[in-house]
């Protein structure tokens, strides 16, 4: 895994070689291992290498023969010793042994088609000399990232938009729209940032620059095309795809590691990586101080079934205030929840052990119905059927088993859910979920309403569903929803790639291959969310593969603390700075008098909800986010040493 940039001039006037050397250093956490640069009169490439396959020859930029195609890549291709063969029977030639190279010389052979070829996550641009085209590609989900900015007439492109910035030629300035977009959706939507004329390049999309300007395509679609009934097969076909995509996932030339949270997702990818992992299994979790929170009793189960070497972060509310500002720096957006504090400690922790590829179990949740929101659906729906019914609504006091009991039953609670919006709604699923984190907006200033007003995020997600989202069933158009506004923009970006890579750490994602994804759609629903069991299916595949409690525990969601992080029994100095009444006026984001009532109830104790630990966090986030991207300070910041130029460069 690593870190790719780049511009491309819409005329010949040169590229420096000292802006490549400081994009580089922007990135040096996401490969600490090498670097390398190409420059001519209009072109400019950049990478810096986490070294997995092939250590010694996998330098980059790589060219093919005669230099006329040159890549940068962020990522990997794991059927690539695939399509090495089926290149080198149509007379390709190799040098090195990395999947780098396979994917020069599939562009030569295939052009953009060869996307559809690909089994990975990953991020590239290729620069084809003679056709002066740049081509940019991002994976199928948006596991890795892409973005870019056309400045001055001029393409910039890179792995984090700090690295546009370190640029001097792209400025970092706020988006008031993406900004919104985080506070409704978690996260901006792609191709929008919270960074004004940054772009995030689309998951399954690519784009092609040539003559100054810059044409998009779309190469893979999402799609649910759902069986009235499974298959009789359906479990021996989950187990071949399963094995396989593991076993995909397992190529590397250094040690691969897993992530284990005593979950069924993380449990089943550490079972099957330990059986068939030629290194004995290293295994990291992280646990809390708050038993609402912990989870070490399973997964110090599956570790001794597996007989992993198993190692520990533990998390306190001081370990999750210590590292949050360099959380937000790495996430380049604010955030509504700390989750992503203790990623990032148990991605350090990795490293110190020496692990640089782990294996996670992120997407299964949403490929095989996991969360609480599915349900959620299926009951509101349920009731809903029914308006005059008192008894159907007494089943939402059986969701989020993990909350305050006193918070999750009577009345108000389950007319919260009946009440949140109709299901010929195209957003029905979600809409409880989107209104409560918009209440956020309940703090923002006078001049943040202004600069938004006439935007409506729901309405624009609404104008961008598919042609064929109507026909999916209910259950399938909240798994979609969930892919593109949750999982690729905030939950494998700011909550994952960000995190990992910020110690060069690389993440994989099993249940992610696009041929398990496929199989999943396909399923009925009732295959996968089964009365209130989520992931039935799944369960009853891996009833032989985990242990009995934890392939019968229900799903608790990840979570980190949040107010209680911040206002414990010892000041957080950066905290009292940030939400100080003047900083907020400064900053001009939040009205000051709001959010001091928020602080004074954090202090005291009383603020508990939902509701107002997202504000807390998001404030918080977004005026740390805004000192280390907008203001002067960060402007003077924004150019990093450049990397040394003692290193060959493709010339």
């Amino acid at each position: 895994m690593c870190g790719l940039a780049g511009v491309a001039r819409r005329e010949s006037r040169g590229v420096s070689v000292e802006m490549l050397g400081r994009m580089a250093a922007a990135l040096r956490h996401r490969g600490p291992d090498g670097w390398g640069r190409y420059a001519d009169p209009q072109v400019g490439l950049a990478h810096v290498r986490l070294s997995i396959i092939d250590v010694a020859g996998g330098a980059q930029p790589m060219g093919n023969e005669d230099g006329s195609v040159l890549i940068v890549y962020n990522g990997e291709v794991y059927n690539y010793l695939e399509l090495r063969a089926e290149l080198v029977a149509a007379g390709h030639r190799f040098r090195t042994r990395c999947d780098t190279e396979v994917l020069v010389h599939a562009y030569e052979q295939w052009g953009t088609d060869m996307l559809g070829r690909l089994n990975g996550q990953f991020a590239f641009a290729i620069y084809d000399r003679h056709a002066a085209t740049v081509f940019l590609a991002r994976d199928r989900f948006g596991v890795r990232p892409l973005f870019y900015s056309i400045a001055g007439g001029d393409l910039f492109f890179a792995s984090e938009a700090k690295a546009l910035f370190a640029s001097d030629e792209v400025d970092a300035t706020l988006d008031p729209i993406g900004l919104d977009q985080v506070f409704t959706f978690w996260a901006a939507r792609p191709p929008r940032t919270v960074f004004r004329d940054v772009a995030s390049l689309e998951p399954g999309c690519f784009a092609v620059w040539q003559n100054g300007k810059l044409r998009h395509g779309r190469y893979y679609e999402l799609d649910y095309p759902e069986a009235r009934d499974e298959s009789p097969d359906a479990l021996a076909m989950l187990d071949g795809l399963l094995d396989t995509s593991l076993t995909l996932r397992l190529r590397s030339d250094v040690p691969v590691g897993g992530y284990l949270s005593g979950g069924l997702d993380s449990s089943i990818t550490c079972a099957l990586a330990a059986r068939g992992s030629p290194f004995s299994l290293r295994t990291f979790s992280v646990t809390f101080d708050d038993p609402q929170l912990d989870e070490r009793e399973f997964q110090q189960l599956v570790a001794r079934q597996l007989q992993s070497c198993h190692h520990v972060q533990a998390i306190g509310s001081h370990e999750v205030a210590s590292v949050f500002p360099e959380v937000v720096r790495h996430a380049e957006t604010p955030l509504v929840r700390t989750a992503p504090a203790p990623m990032y400690l148990l991605a350090r922790l990795a490293r110190e052990h020496g692990i640089k590829v782990v294996l996670t179990g992120e997407g299964s949740d949403e490929l095989f119905l996991g969360y609480d929101l599915f349900k959620e659906t299926a009951l509101r729906l349920f009731c809903l059927r029914q308006p005059q019914s008192r008894v159907r609504p007494r089943l939402f006091d059986r969701l989020y088993p993990y909350l305050d009991p006193q918070g999750r039953r009577g009345d108000f609670w389950r007319r919260s859910f009946l009440e949140a919006g109709a299901p010929d709604d195209p957003l029905f699923s979600h809409l409880p979920r989107f209104l409560l984190t918009s209440r956020i907006k309940d703090f923002y200033s006078g001049d943040l309403r202004n600069a938004v007003a006439g935007n409506e995020p729901l309405e624009d997600l609404r104008g961008t569903l598919p042609a064929r989202f109507a026909s999916w069933s209910p259950l399938n158009r909240a798994a979609y929803l969930e892919m593109v506004t949750l999982l690729s923009p905030y939950l494998l970006s700011a909550q994952g790639d960000r995190m990992s890579l910020a110690h060069g750490v690389e993440a994989r994602y099993p249940f992610l291959d696009h041929r398990v994804y496929e199989f999943a759609a396909r399923l009925p629903t009732r295959s996968k969310l089964r009365g209130l069991q989520e992931k039935a299916i799944l369960r009853r595949w891996a009833q032989d593969v985990v242990p009995p409690a934890v392939q019968q525990r229900p799903k608790q969601p990840y979570r980190a603390p949040d107010i209680p992080a911040f206002f414990g029994p010892t000041p957080v100095d950066f905290v009292q700075e940030m939400l100080d009444e003047r900083n907020l006026a400064q900053t001009g984001l939040f009205e000051p008098a709001a959010v001091a009532g928020l602080v004074r109830r954090c202090r005291a104790g009383a603020a508990t909800g939902f509701r107002e630990s997202q504000a807390l966090v998001a404030i918080l986030s977004t005026e740390l986010w805004h000192r280390q991207f907008i203001g002067e300070a960060a402007r003077r910041a924004a150019r990093p040493v450049p990397l040394a130029h003692d290193v060959a460069a493709v010339t």
